[in-house]
């Protein structure tokens, strides 16, 4: 009797503590703080960066600079009080040069670290969009949207004005775009300015335009940044990367790397004529004599391994930087001494940062399992930004020297947001497996349980499909699609990277173009069942489909090729018809890559693995999920695909965003778009199995 008691006071007590404790919920997600990329100072004793908060009440994030002394780890300091982004440190360190619209509209400002208020560098008629600052501080570079016709940049201003002032609102085209990721075309182009900065640390006179003179974007859009134009050592060349638009924008990969003085003296020169694909992010080497960038080779595929490439600068020679690493970089820097280049790549499910010798090629890892969204190197002196499927990210600090295959727990941490709101949250248990998916080839995927999974218990299946198609569902945490937030809900989650995903080598991720109904879907269905038999706590007959972009083309082809694999669909901007795609979408390139060239040219390439040829076959309910400013996926494709459900009687649910473009962005929406996904699930899950 003695014994039973103390058990049954031991229970009360371990579930009153257990009461407080839950699982992931996106009221969560949506508020926690967003640290970003990390900036070392001249010296590398400092580290700048920035964190962003989510403002429920404005429904918006707000971003704002913060610093800290890397020999007091943890010490935060807060540089500013209202919205500032894209920072860059003075030359000497003694200042931050930052973008806000606190004067109303996008311009650079000043911060003196001394004391003192922010100073406003730029008073310009138009948005700052992105900025650069020269090494030595005499001079900065930026980006304004302007009309090319236009002299000056009130001529811009004018002309928008008078647009507005026109009864007609109807707008005349000749060629591609029309219309690109989320807004129409109105003529302008993002277009590079320098500037000289006087004694008083504020531009001075007209600024001049270096990219005016070419027909084309710089940075590019939609995504562009600052990464894409650079400054030489001694700030007297510029270097940036533009495609020429002309009437084959839309269907053409074609970047070039051009270099220009920075005072705008003679016009731009192409670097990169000779390679018809991409090239892009050019950096010069501490020494100025070697300039690296990121090259292609196959024109008009945006999804072809990205090569570390060098140009030695007084000879215009180039050669490939280990060219037998199988891997595509997507940001690099050089270290100090110039002796090796630091690059970031998807490995194996991972985000890697790898150290590439000049002299040698040999590459090495430098971080282990999770994923770095961000670095900075100064000396031997290493920050990254790193984050995992169980946690967001957050900075960390090392030594160059010392870094192989560090796990950042191992590291000294800079950054704990959020510990306090997610001292109470319990996240899923997870871990990667891998099987013989199509072909025969090792395919790998990742299985999440249950924030509360118990011993003997199994659980309904949330079975996350990737967009891209080349991309990566792997140790990553993310604000859109993050499966801690379905482990929250009390559901498991298994997610694959069938072939086409990236990090695996280039010919796995080649292996999904013309085949996109093919071995993904073999691989969706053998991993699946792979994960069902080594993990027996995963009831895959209460299983749920979900994806976007690519991953709602295979929620689509799902519901007429695998229409007994399922419970519940959920389709977020998802192909539904590839004839009106190919026809639609803004960036032609990828369609036409994808299929095998254009629809007009090879229809049946292009129907091959169509879905809306097997709406027949469609019986499992489906959620339907669309931003009506998605021009990559156009609404049609949504509409149409709830109208084959309906006429069909399947069970179905449109939810469309007038608001929201290819991702769901504002947190109302975020929070609104989970919990109808949620409840979609819960739906069809709990349900008896019939």
């Amino acid at each position: 009797m003695k014994y039973r008691l103390l058990a049954a006071l031991a229970a009360m007590c371990w579930s009153s503590a257990q009461a407080d404790v839950r699982g992931l919920q996106i009221e969560d997600l949506v508020r926690m703080e967003r640290v970003g990329a990390p900036l070392l100072s001249p010296d590398g004793k400092k580290v700048l960066y920035t964190v962003r908060v989510t403002d429920m009440e404005k429904n918006r994030g707000v971003t704002n600079l913060w610093m800290q002394d890397l020999s007091k780890p943890g010490k935060e300091q807060r540089l500013t009080a209202t919205d500032a982004s894209d920072a860059e440190w003075s030359p000497n360190g003694d200042a931050v040069y930052f973008l806000s619209s606190r004067s109303g509209s996008s311009q650079i400002w000043r911060l003196p670290l001394q004391g003192g208020e922010a100073q406003q560098v730029t008073d310009l008629p138009l948005d700052v969009d992105n900025f650069r600052l020269s090494p030595k501080g005499d001079r900065v570079l930026f980006s304004l949207a302007v009309f090319h016709d236009c002299k000056v940049l009130q001529c811009t201003t004018d002309k928008l004005a008078a647009q507005k002032q026109q009864k007609a609102t109807g707008r005349i085209y000749d060629r591609l775009f029309v219309r690109h990721w989320d807004v129409w075309a109105d003529g302008r182009r993002a277009t590079l300015f320098s500037a000289e900065l006087g004694n008083d640390g504020k531009v001075q006179g007209e600024p001049v335009p270096l990219s005016l003179t070419l027909d084309g974007d710089v940075p590019s859009r939609p995504d562009g940044d600052h990464e894409e134009y650079q400054f030489s050592p001694d700030g007297k060349t510029v270097v940036f990367a533009a495609r020429i638009a002309g009437k084959t924008e839309a269907w053409s990969t074609n970047f070039d790397v051009y270099q220009v003085p920075a005072d705008g003296s003679a016009l731009p020169k192409n670097l990169t004529a000779d390679n018809q694909a991409w090239d892009t992010k050019a950096r010069f080497s501490p020494d100025g004599k070697t300039l690296a960038y990121l090259a292609m080779k196959r024109p008009t595929f945006e999804a072809d391994r990205f090569q570390v490439m060098l140009m030695d600068v007084a000879t215009g020679k180039k050669r490939a930087l280990a060219s037998d690493w199988d891997r595509s970089a997507m940001d690099f820097r050089w270290s100090s001494d110039g002796r090796q280049i630091l690059a970031v790549a998807d490995d194996i499910g991972q985000r890697r940062l790898f150290a590439l010798d000049v002299a040698s090629g040999k590459v090495r890892a430098l971080t282990g399992a999770g994923s770095v969204n961000g670095f900075d190197t100064h000396g031997d002196t290493l920050v990254i930004s790193h984050a995992s499927l169980s946690g967001d990210s957050q900075l960390f600090s090392t030594r160059l020297s010392s870094a192989a295959q560090t796990e950042a727990t191992k590291m000294t941490r800079l950054t704990g947001r959020n510990a306090e709101m997610m001292k109470d949250i319990r996240l899923g248990d997870y871990e990667q497996f891998s099987f013989a998916g199509a072909n025969g080839e090792t395919v790998y995927g990742y299985v999440m349980k249950p924030w509360n999974a118990q011993p003997g218990q199994r659980y309904p299946v949330a079975f996350l499909v990737h967009g891209g198609p080349q991309g990566s569902f792997g140790n990553e945490w993310g604000y859109r699609w993050n499966p801690q937030i379905y482990a929250g809900a009390g559901y498991a989650a298994v997610f694959i990277d069938f072939h086409g995903s990236t990090g695996y080598g280039q010919k796995f991720t080649d292996s999904i173009s013309g085949d996109w109904g093919g071995k993904p879907l073999e691989d969706l269905k053998k991993g699946l069942a792979a994960a069902a038999q080594k993990y027996p706590w995963l009831d895959t007959s209460r299983s749920c489909a979900l994806g976007a972009s690519y991953g709602g083309y295979m929620m689509n082809w799902i519901a007429g090729n695998w229409n007994d694999g399922f419970r519940c669909i959920v389709n977020h901007d998802g192909v539904f018809d590839t004839r009106g795609m190919a026809y639609a979408t803004d960036e032609i390139w990828f369609t036409e890559w994808e299929n095998g060239g254009a629809y007009y040219d090879v229809p049946e390439l292009h129907e091959k693995f169509n879905p809306v040829r097997f709406v027949k076959n469609w019986k499992t309910p489906m959620l339907v999920v669309q931003g009506e400013l998605d021009f990559r996926i156009p609404t049609e494709q949504a509409l149409g695909t709830f109208t084959a459900l309906q006429r069909r009687g399947i069970e179905s649910k449109l939810l469309i965003y007038p608001d929201e473009n290819h991702w769901v962005t504002k947190p109302a929406n975020s929070v609104l778009w989970h919990h109808t996904v949620l409840d979609w699930l819960k739906d069809h899950l709990n349900r008896p199995a019939k």
